[in-house]
């Protein structure tokens, strides 16, 4: 009889360490750094839709 209370004392001790450590954390929140500013975007600047209004910007040519 000893050794049966025994034996199901440690099952359930090994059960519940087993369960506990399957629960979820809830984990810190991670800490994000601000990026350096380097420079502004250059939003504008390219050539596209610079054309004036009614007239197609002239053909694409490649040179090899």
């Amino acid at each position: 009889m000893i050794k049966f209370v025994i034996a199901a004392g440690a099952t359930l001790a090994v059960v519940t360490a087993a369960s506990a450590a399957d629960l979820p954390r809830r984990q810190p929140a991670p800490v994000y750094s601000e990026a350096p500013v380097v420079g502004k975007m250059p939003i504008g600047k390219s050539p596209v839709g610079k054309a004036p209004i009614g007239k197609a910007p002239g053909p694409v040519v490649s040179r090899y």
